[in-house]
């Protein structure tokens, strides 16, 4: 009978190879590539344009409808593969828990369409 820290072996083994793979393309790269940075390639990007004000200061409210609508679709769409592959399984108090589920995200994607979140100004 094997003792119980050598079923946990292939995992080290795992997790050294990832760790030198990880360290050796660092260090291969900063080996191999042509390190010139300039004042241009250096500064921070941000939408196409030079970066301005604090980055501390307070986003505007249609940054968070904008959030919170990917969050409505990304959380549908993620949850809705898994519940039509096991559909036939799940039976119908399974469908209708979907159809409540679907219901709160459509009151949430209305709630964002009257607040204008689909308003591209």
């Amino acid at each position: 009978m094997q003792p119980a820290l050598s079923q946990y072996f292939p995992i080290l083994i795992f997790v050294a190879l990832g760790a030198v793979m990880g360290l050796a393309f660092v260090f291969g790269s900063k080996l191999a590539a042509h390190q010139k940075p300039y004042p241009e390639k250096t500064a921070a990007y941000e939408c196409g344009f030079e970066a301005f004000g604090d980055a501390r200061r307070r986003f505007d409210v249609r940054f968070y409808l904008v959030a919170i609508l990917f969050i409505i679709f990304d959380v549908e769409v993620a949850f809705l593969f898994p519940w039509a592959v096991s559909l036939s399984r799940i039976g119908l108090t399974g469908f209708f828990s979907m159809l409540a589920f679907l219901g709160v995200l459509t009151v949430g994607f209305i709630y964002e369409w009257k607040k204008g979140a689909l308003d591209w100004e």
